[in-house]
C-alpha cells in the first residue's frame, strides 16, 4: 500500500485481506492475469471475510488451472462429447450436479447418444467451440429454438445431455462455471389415459381373436398377456415356459428395460391364460416361447375401430393391468414395484392418481356421512339424558 491507500484502508493478518477504515468492511486484494483487483466482501465480520477471501482464493485458482489446460490444447464442447461417448461405451452416465458416475441401462445409453445427435444437428457450430467461450445467452437462442420444434420430454434430455457436456468441462478444469444452470427445463404434460372398460375390453380381444387371420387367435393371446402381466411389449418377447411358475404363482421377466430381471404375480386371469396356452402347444419345453407373436398393433387398431372405443397401443395394455390392479385394492408402491418401477411409486402415483370414471363413481358410492350423523345425534341424546 503506498501513503493515500493507507490513509483509508488498514492491513489485517490475513493475506490479501484489508479494511476500510471508515465503513470497517472488508476487501480482498487479488491478482489475475498480472492485474491487482479489488473485491468488496460485503461484510464487517472478520470470519466472513475470511470464508468469502478463501471462496474467492480458490475461484482464481480454479480459473489459472483452467487457463493451464486451455494452454495445453484447447477443448471443445465436441471433446466433451467425445468423453460422454467414452463413458456411455463403458455403461456409465452422469449423475447429478457433479460427476459421479452410474451404470445406466443399454435403451438409456442409446437413449442419450440419440440426444447428443440432436444437439449437434440443432445447433452445428457448437461441436467445434471452445467450452470457455459458449455463452448462457447462447444456449437460451438454442433452448428457444429448441423448445419449439421437439417435445417437452425430448428438450429435457437433451439439455441434460447438453449440462453433462459441460459438467466434463469443469471437471477437466476447462471452465469454472456450467452455463447451462439457469436454463429451466419444459414442463412435461401428463398423458391422459383413455382405457377400455372391462365390458369393452372383452369385445375388444373377441374381436381380435375372431378377425379371421392367419395369426388372429395369437394376436389375442399376446393382448391378454400384456393386459394380465404388465409385462412391456420387448419383456413379454423373451418369456419361456421355464419362466412360468404355477406352484408359487409367480412370471419370471428375465430381459427388462432397466436391465433388472423381476418377478411378477400371476393373477387368476394370467393362470387361466397360461394354463390354455400350455394345453394347446405341442412344445412346451422349458426353453420354448410362451407367446407365437411380439407385436398386434394392425389388428389392435382394427379391433378398437370395430368396438367404437379409442385407439389402445401396447403400452396402453401396461396401463390397463396397473389401473385394473389399484382398482381392486392393490397399494400404488406394490402396483409399481410388479411394473419394475424403482421410484418407489413416484411415477405410478403420478400417472394413476386419477383413476377410471367407472371406480370413481363406484368409491364414491362408498362414502357417506350417514353413520357420523347417527352417532352424533345418539351422543347428543345420552348427554341431554344425562
Amino acid at each position: 500500500m503506498n501513503a493515500t491507500t493507507t490513509r483509508y484502508w488498514t492491513r489485517t493478518s490475513i493475506q490479501n485481506l484489508v479494511r476500510h477504515k471508515k465503513s470497517g468492511r472488508y476487501y480482498a486484494r487479488l491478482y489475475a492475469d498480472g492485474k491487482e483487483t479489488w473485491k468488496a466482501l460485503k461484510t464487517d465480520l472478520l470470519e466472513v471475510a475470511k470464508a468469502k477471501l478463501r471462496e474467492l482464493t480458490d475461484k482464481a485458482e480454479r480459473m489459472v488451472r483452467a487457463s493451464t489446460a486451455q494452454e495445453r490444447g484447447r477443448m471443445t464442447v465436441g471433446d466433451c462429447g467425445v468423453a460422454l461417448e467414452k463413458r456411455l461405451e463403458q455403461g456409465y452416465g452422469l449423475k447429478g450436479k457433479g460427476t459421479r458416475l452410474r451404470k445406466i441401462a443399454a435403451g438409456t445409453q442409446k437413449y442419450r447418444r440419440e440426444t447428443i445427435a440432436a444437439l449437434w444437428r440443432s445447433w452445428p457450430e457448437l461441436k467445434e467451440s471452445d467450452v470457455r467461450k459458449v455463452s448462457a445467452r447462447a444456449i437460451e437462442d438454442w433452448a428457444e429454438r429448441f423448445g419449439k420444434e421437439y417435445s417437452a420430454t425430448r428438450y429435457n434430455a437433451t439439455l441434460d445431455t447438453l449440462r453433462m457436456l459441460f459438467r466434463i468441462a469443469q471437471d477437466a478444469d476447462a471452465r469454472i462455471d456450467n452455463p447451462t444452470e439457469r436454463i429451466g427445463r419444459m414442463t412435461v404434460k401428463q398423458k391422459s389415459l383413455q382405457l377400455p372398460e372391462r365390458g369393452q375390453f372383452q369385445v375388444f380381444v373377441r374381436n381380435v381373436r375372431e378377425a379371421g387371420g392367419r395369426f388372429s387367435k395369437a394376436c389375442a393371446d399376446f393382448i391378454e398377456f400384456l393386459a394380465f402381466t404388465g409385462a412391456r411389449k420387448k419383456e413379454a418377447k423373451h418369456v419361456v415356459w421355464a419362466d412360468v411358475d404355477f406352484a408359487r404363482g409367480r412370471l419370471h421377466l428375465r430381459i427388462t428395460k432397466g436391465g433388472q430381471a423381476r418377478f411378477v404375480p400371476l393373477i387368476g386371469d394370467a393362470v387361466s391364460l397360461l394354463q390354455r396356452l400350455q394345453a394347446e402347444r405341442l412344445d412346451t419345453a422349458d426353453d420354448a416361447p410362451v407367446l407365437k407373436v411380439n407385436e398386434s398393433q394392425k389388428s389392435m387398431d382394427a379391433a378398437a375401430k370395430k368396438a367404437g372405443i379409442a385407439r389402445i397401443t401396447h403400452h396402453d395394455l401396461r396401463h390397463l393391468f396397473a389401473t385394473t390392479c389399484i382398482e381392486a385394492g392393490v397399494d400404488i408402491p406394490t402396483v409399481s414395484r410388479w411394473m419394475g418401477h424403482r421410484d418407489g411409486g413416484t411415477l405410478a402415483m403420478r400417472t394413476y392418481g386419477h383413476l377410471r370414471d367407472e371406480h370413481s363413481a363406484a368409491a364414491a358410492k362408498k362414502v357417506s356421512f350417514a353413520a357420523f350423523t347417527a352417532a352424533a345425534e345418539q351422543s347428543s341424546a345420552a348427554t341431554t339424558a344425562a
